[in-house]
């Protein structure tokens, strides 16, 4: 099997060679580490990305040699609002640099690692008055969103032999990150007509943009970006996503089935337990990453709750791979039923951060290939 023959049998809880050795990327400082470390082929230090070991399947995120990933509809398409003017910075010392965006936001950066950007003032204010500003951004017809050279990329995206996804969008998480969580969460009380149009334009912005190339490439997967969860719950209650999210995600799910995608993924970060009836009754075929976090989310008890309707990737917890072969080895053995039924590729459930060496992530890598039974990876692109 090719990788994309591969991911679909596995999707479709039929048979399968093998599992893909897959991860959900680094931190920055991860990879420059590494890079200390000996590996070779980083092609840049920034990004959250890659980069793949030569004992690890071709990334499912990214399309590395054409400059394509997720964010760029792999090197097809801008996705992201486009403004007029520049980002400017505003101040600047050693340790952080404030700037404000051609959105109108304005954000301070540290300088010092990687870190969750500050705030001071967001993209977007909650008043029907800037939404009309902000969606101006958001023509999806504006050809300049083609990025230069897409019909080669084409090509080549209809070539390739391993998984790859498009981005299909999100109705919570954009909206969120212009807006903040605060202000966007109290919306739906405070305008919940507001509120409701902006999620319906989203729904259209994204089914409208991705049916310009969809016609030309087929892709193994949708990608919705929500990250509408955190720690201790979602920042939705289902009565809330049942008002105002479930009928635009299905006729997102809907339009993409149609148009020949087999699978869309929802990526939620944190604990999703609230969410999961919703989405799956929306028509949602992955959810993604199944993070273990303080909540300790478990993809094997959650698949015995909601059975098969449920596929998921990820649900291994990164921080076990510094602590050695014994305890990586006692994270994945009991998946080992899971992986065989099917519909189900276990990975680490976020970006790998910078207390695991490169020998430690070597490691798990052979850790991984002996409980899941891989004997070799052949490197098809």
């Amino acid at each position: 099997m090719n990788g994309r023959e591969r991911f679909r049998a596995i999707m479709e809880y039929r048979d399968f060679d093998r599992l893909p050795v897959w991860y959900f990327g680094t931190w920055v400082e991860t990879k420059a580490r590494w890079e200390q470390e000996g590996l070779q082929g980083i092609a840049k230090l920034g990004g959250s990305g890659g980069p793949q070991l030569p004992e690890m399947d071709p990334d499912w995120e990214t399309n590395g040699s054409i400059g394509g990933q997720i964010w760029n509809n792999q090197g097809l398409m801008n996705k992201s609002p486009v403004a007029p003017g520049k980002s400017v910075v505003v101040e600047e010392t050693v340790e952080y640099r404030i700037s404000r965006s051609s959105l109108g936001g304005l954000v301070k950066h540290s300088k010092l690692g990687s870190s969750i950007p500050e705030h001071l003032e967001y993209d977007l204010k909650p008043t029907r008055e800037d939404w009309e500003r902000f969606k101006s951004y958001l023509d999806p017809d504006d050809p300049g969103r083609w990025i230069e050279g897409w019909e080669k990329k084409i090509e080549f995206l209809n070539a390739r032999k391993h998984a790859t996804c498009f981005n299909a969008g999100g109705l919570f998480g954009y909206l969120r990150e212009w807006m903040g969580v605060e202000n966007f969460s109290c919306l739906p009380y405070d305008d919940p007509g507001l509120y409701g149009e902006m999620i319906s334009y989203m729904a259209d912005y994204f089914l409208k943009l991705n049916a310009r190339f969809l016609d030309k490439v087929q892709f193994d997967f949708g990608y919705f970006h929500e990250d509408c969860c955190f720690n201790t719950g979602p920042f939705i209650s289902p009565d809330i996503y049942r008002q105002f999210y479930d009928r635009h995600y299905r006729r997102m799910i809907n339009a993409f089935h149609d148009m020949g995608v087999p699978f869309l993924l929802l990526d939620s970060d944190g604990k999703l337990d609230d969410l999961i009836p919703c989405w799956l009754d929306s028509g949602f075929d992955i959810i993604f990453p199944i993070e273990v976090g303080t909540w300790k989310a478990n993809p094997v008890e959650l698949r015995k709750k909601h059975g098969k309707r449920l596929r998921m990737m990820g649900g291994v917890n990164k921080h076990v791979i510094p602590m050695g072969e014994a305890a990586i080895r006692a994270e994945l053995e009991p998946l080992r039923p899971l992986v065989k039924e099917g519909g189900y590729i276990p990975f680490p459930d976020h970006r790998i951060p910078p207390d695991c060496s490169l020998e430690q992530f070597r490691i798990y890598l052979k850790v991984f290939k002996e409980v899941f039974g891989i004997n070799s990876i052949d490197r098809i692109t």
